[in-house]
This record gives structure tokens, C-alpha cells and sequence, in this order.
């Protein structure tokens, strides 16, 4: 197990929702620092509006994508927004950030549905047997878009599916509709002029299910890929492709052709791609649990890192990811499971968990992942969610904040999400002495839709372990690694999120033996 550790003592001038010292306890003393961390609310229901928009920052986010393009990052995402805010504005909201910590909503990348999306949807129906008649008026949704930026031009691939149900022909509603993947370019994300590209690939039958259902508890998926949740990945020796799915047969990889950004053909069900990662039995099970691939290369292990959501998104979504030498798999987890093959993805990165003085975040996952080489780190963006029935906040579960975290790499090269969201706090040294006290502890042990709470342990001063935890620790100031029982920890410095007021704090994160995260920090 190796760990790692973020640190630094210091406090903000701000208060925050969800914070504070309880009744009868006095707050410790802090050494006050001039570092100006962020102080926004977590709760931003009082400013959700369309109205208020220029001041939502983070708020209101869902499946983020990041890219950068000049001095800024540019974050695009799902339609999504607490009360429908959004609703009747465009499509794809995105907003943009120089620093990754304070955003700026700019609008809707979209304001129409391309018109091939109708052709599309009306062209297949009228191929299937039997034929069906054409929709007039679909009901769309619009998600998951992925940005990415290939020789000076940035490609837009996005996802629109279509609610309505196929209605057979004796008047029965059975699956809904199909979803597509389309594409837009532009030379210049500030311009947010696009030019559509139109469809990159469909949600296929493949024969083995009709779209009739047997009730409410068939989910025998229809269609052998679901053409969801795109995301783009150019290999070291320039190959493209679009990794994507969502819960029907797996997760897709599908190679384009690197001048249109799209496959060569779409003759054949081979044609839209080979899977490359399943949940459970992935040769008989049509309704597998997993979604929102992302695939990065690390030059610096020499892996392909697939990085998936599983389960629910409202609660129980949670990050897992596997990694391989060939972008084309097998994908194994830290335990040896073979992904590709069905076995379950570990180590767990992220998953429902709540520190003291905050109800906590679920819902924590479908990410994008990137390098920022200004600064030689990389990242984890996804949302969060509040969880259910948070006193004084109406549908809090509705409550989706934009997460920005730093990835840790371990010694044997595989990726930690920080247990504290991204705030640009200054890289400074930790002595021994910053690490003694009180922590709270988390293992992000997976159970379905529960979230995961801290423990209280102590370093002490003789280097025994208190609390919760016994054993023994050390510190090699040298070279910036703790060890607990034995195990190394990596340091860095955090962001208190939930400390009333925020201000800097340690904490520590890692991989247990048996593939799960552990979150730390100093309280």
C-alpha cells in the first residue's frame, strides 16, 4: 500500500456552509496565513437561477470535460442543472478557468439541435423489421460531451439520445430510442463558433434482443454498444479513438480516422468497435453497471490508464480504474482482474464519503482526466453530489458542485485522487512536526449507495499510532515520505473544505492492499 499525504497549517478569512465547531468546544488555534483560498458555498441554491449564472463558479456542473486553450481551461458538460435552470437556453453549458480553482460560466456551446440527428434516427427506423414510422418530434437529451484539442483544432464529440419509446406496432412502448454520437470543430474555444462535423456512431442492434421488453424488470439492453459518454484519446505513435458506453454489452473502443475524427465505415457491428472492459458476465449480461470511459496515456509508467464510473449516478457512482501496455487491453486492476473480461475494476478512486463538519459528497464520478503541463500535474474533474435529504435544502441529491482534484502517482504507477478538491494551495516542504495530532481517516471501501465516514487517529510525538489505529509511524523530511506501519506516503499540501473557517491543512491518500482508497487529513 503506498500513500500519500497533503500539508501545511494556515487559515482563511471566510466562512462556508456546512462548517463549524460543535457546541461547547473551542476552535484551536491556527497560524494564520497569507494564502487566499476559495470561500464559496457548497450549498448554491440561493444563486442556482439562469439569472445569477455569472456567479455560480462550479455550481451547476455535470460529466465535465476539460481542455485547455491559451491561458484558459474550458469545461464543458452535460445539460444539467439544479430546478432545470438551463432549460430552454441552449446546449452543453461550458465555462472557463485560468487557474482550475475560480470559473467563469460563458453559456451554451449549442443553441439548436443539428438536424441530422432527426434525419438519423428516421433513416434507421425506417431500416428496421419491421420498418417504424418516422418521430416528428423527438425528445432529446443532451450529454456527456468530450473536448479535446487535436493539431490546433478542438473537437467537440457529444452525445444526444433520443427519450422517446419504440413503439411497436401493436401500440406497445418498449425500449426508448436510440442515442448518437456526433461531432463540431473550431480553431477558437473563446470564439464558440462550431462547425458540425454530424454523426460519428449510433447505438447498434446486433440481433440477440429484440426491443421488446418483458415488463419492468427486463433490461436486457437492445443495443449491443449504447453511443454515450464519448471520450477521445491520440496514442504516442498518432492513432485516434473514441472510447465509449454505457451499461448495454461494455465499453467500446472504436479507431478513427485521424483527418475526420471519425471510423472509416459503419457497415458492419464490428465496424463501431471492440470491447474493452464489461462488469460481470460480459458474454450473457446486456445491463452491465459501468459508463463514462476515459482513457489517458502516461508517458512516465508507459500505461493506458481506463478509468471508469460504476453503478447509479444520483448516489451510489463511484471511479475505478485499470490499466494496460496496449491501449487495445486487456485492462487489469491492481489485483490482476482481467476488466476487459468481465472482472471487477480496483482500485476504488473515488466514492460516497463525508469528513466531520460537511454532509458529504455521493454521486462522484463519470471524470475527465488531464495533464496540465504548465504545472507538471494531473487531475481529476468530475461532479459531486450532496446526498439525500439535507436538512434546510430542498431535493438536495439535486445539488451537483464541479470537483476538481490533483492525481497522485504511486511507486508502482498507479493513480490517487486527492481526498481534498483542487485550490491551488503553494507546494511547500512538511516537517515532522506539521504531521503531529489528531486525523480523520476514510477508506473508501465499496458498499452500494453508503457513504463511507472517517475515523479519529492520532500521530504522536514518540511515533506510535493513536485512535483507531495502532502501530507506528516515521518521517523522512529528505525526501518528503511518511511511513505508517510501513507503508509510504507521498506529501503535498490541501485545501480544509469543510473547516469553519476553510484554511490549509495535511492530508493523506492511497491504495489499501485490497484495491481501496484511504483518504486522510489533519484535523
Amino acid at each position: 500500500m503506498i500513500l500519500i499525504i497533503i500539508g501545511a497549517l494556515s487559515c482563511s478569512e471566510d466562512d462556508t456552509s456546512f462548517t463549524g465547531i460543535p457546541e461547547g468546544e473551542e476552535e484551536e488555534e491556527i497560524e494564520e496565513s497569507d494564502f487566499d483560498g476559495p470561500t464559496y458555498s457548497d450549498d448554491y441554491t440561493s444563486m442556482a437561477s439562469w439569472a445569477e449564472r455569472s456567479s455560480w463558479n462550479l455550481a451547476n456542473v455535470h460529466d465535465p470535460s476539460i481542455t485547455k486553450d491559451g491561458d484558459y481551461f474550458y469545461m464543458y458538460q452535460t445539460d444539467a442543472s439544479y430546478g432545470n435552470a438551463h432549460a430552454g437556453n441552449g446546449h452543453f453549458p461550458y465555462r472557463r478557468s485560468t487557474d482550475l480553482v475560480n470559473w467563469d460560466f460563458q453559456g451554451m456551446a449549442f443553441q439548436n439541435v443539428p438536424s441530422w440527428v432527426k434525419d438519423s434516427l428516421n433513416s434507421l427506423r425506417a431500416q428496421m423489421d419491421p420498418p417504424l414510422d418516422p418521430i416528428e418530434n423527438p425528445n432529446y437529451g443532451f450529454w456527456a460531451p468530450e473536448i479535446a484539442e487535436v493539431n490546433g483544432t478542438y473537437r467537440l464529440y457529444y452525445s444526444i439520445v433520443v427519450h422517446n419509446p419504440i413503439i411497436g406496432n401493436d401500440n406497445t412502448e418498449y425500449w426508448t430510442e436510440r442515442a448518437f454520437i456526433g461531432l463540431a470543430e473550431t480553431n477558437d474555444l473563446s470564439s464558440n463558433q462550431w462547425e458540425d462535423k454530424g454523426m460519428v456512431v449510433n447505438s447498434v442492434p446486433d440481433g440477440r434482443e429484440t426491443y421488446t421488453r418483458n415488463g419492468g424488470g427486463d433490461w436486457s439492453g437492445y443495443f449491443k454498444f449504447n453511443a454515450i459518454d464519448p471520450s477521445f484519446i491520440e496514442t504516442p505513435n498518432g492513432e485516434q479513438y473514441l472510447i465509449y458506453g454505457s451499461w448495454h454489452s461494455g465499453i467500446s473502443l472504436l479507431k478513427l480516422d485521424p483527418t475526420t475524427g471519425k471510423p472509416t465505415e459503419l457497415n458492419s457491428l464490428e465496424d463501431y468497435g471492440t470491447r474493452i472492459a464489461g462488469r460481470g458476465d460480459v458474454n450473457n449480461n446486456r445491463w452491465q453497471a459501468l459508463e463514462a470511459p476515459e482513457i489517458i496515456y502516461n508517458e512516465e509508467t508507459g500505461y493506458y490508464y481506463l478509468f471508469l464510473a460504476y453503478d447509479e449516478l444520483s448516489v451510489a457512482y463511484n471511479t475505478r480504474v485499470a490499466r494496460s501496455e496496449n491501449i487495445k487491453g486487456p485492462y487489469f486492476g491492481i489485483d490482476g482482474g482481467n476488466v476487459t473480461n468481465g472482472a471487477e475494476a480496483f482500485p476504488v478512486l473515488t466514492h460516497p464519503y463525508k469528513f466531520d463538519n460537511q454532509p458529504g459528497w455521493v454521486g462522484i464520478s463519470h471524470c475527465t482526466v488531464f495533464k496540465d503541463e504548465a504545472l507538471g500535474k494531473w487531475f481529476y474533474s468530475s461532479q459531486g453530489r450532496l446526498p439525500e435529504g439535507v436538512p434546510g435544502i430542498n431535493a438536495s441529491n439535486a445539488v451537483m458542485m464541479g470537483q476538481v482534484r490533483e492525481i497522485y502517482w504511486t511507486a508502482d504507477g498507479w493513480p490517487v485522487v486527492a481526498p481534498e478538491r483542487y485550490a491551488a494551495v503553494p507546494d511547500e516542504a512538511v516537517t515532522e512536526e506539521d504531521l503531529l495530532g489528531n486525523w480523520e481517516q476514510i477508506t473508501l471501501q465499496y458498499e452500494y449507495r453508503t457513504m463511507q465516514t472517517s475515523v479519529d487517529i492520532v500521530l504522536n510525538e514518540n511515533h506510535t499510532l493513536g485512535g483507531a489505529l495502532s502501530g507506528s509511524w516515521s518521517f523522512d523530511e529528505s525526501v518528503q515520505i511518511l511511513q505508517i506501519n510501513g507503508n509510504d506516503f507521498i506529501i503535498d499540501k490541501a485545501w480544509d473544505w469543510e473547516a469553519s473557517p476553510r484554511r490549509t491543512t495535511i492530508t493523506y491518500a492511497g491504495i489499501s492492499n485490497n484495491g481501496y482508497s484511504i483518504w486522510g487529513k489533519k484535523s
